[in-house]
């Protein structure tokens, strides 16, 4: 499966009441990278639409100073749709601290459902295998 990668750097216009990443924040780069790797993929990025976000969780705050690295990567494909995995560390770290799915529609110019023609990427690890079927699970 193949992967994008963005890095942010947090910054004090990024951070809520608590001096954290704002959730909102995080939510919009959270769709920007995964919209970015549905449309590289796709090669249409006028033709998809965000349909749902599945599961954004944060297992630990993100502070002023930080950068993150946000990985993106197609995990499961539908007729008309794409679901893309997201996974947020810090630097110079692999734990995650934000995670989840999000749903992309690929739709005509009348804003109508239309079939991508994309196949099932292949799951070679462990863990993609573990990640397609977390994404068949989010409904």
């Amino acid at each position: 499966m193949q992967a994008h990668n963005i890095s942010r750097l947090i910054k004090s216009e990024d951070l809520n009441h608590h001096g954290t990443l704002f959730a909102g924040r995080m939510a919009e780069w959270f769709i920007e990278g995964g919209f970015i790797t549905a449309a590289s993929i796709l090669g249409k990025p006028d033709s998809l639409v965000c349909k749902k976000l599945h599961g954004l969780t944060f297992n630990e705050p993100i502070n002023k100073g930080e950068i993150i690295n946000i990985e993106t990567k197609l995990v499961l494909t539908g007729t008309t749709s794409l679901k893309v995995y997201v996974k947020v560390t810090k630097a110079n770290d692999t734990k995650c601290v934000v995670d989840g799915f999000i749903t992309f529609v690929c739709v005509d110019e009348d804003g109508n459902k239309r079939p991508h023609n994309l196949s099932q990427p292949e799951a070679i690890t462990d863990e993609e295998k573990s990640l397609i079927s977390r994404a068949k699970n989010e409904r």
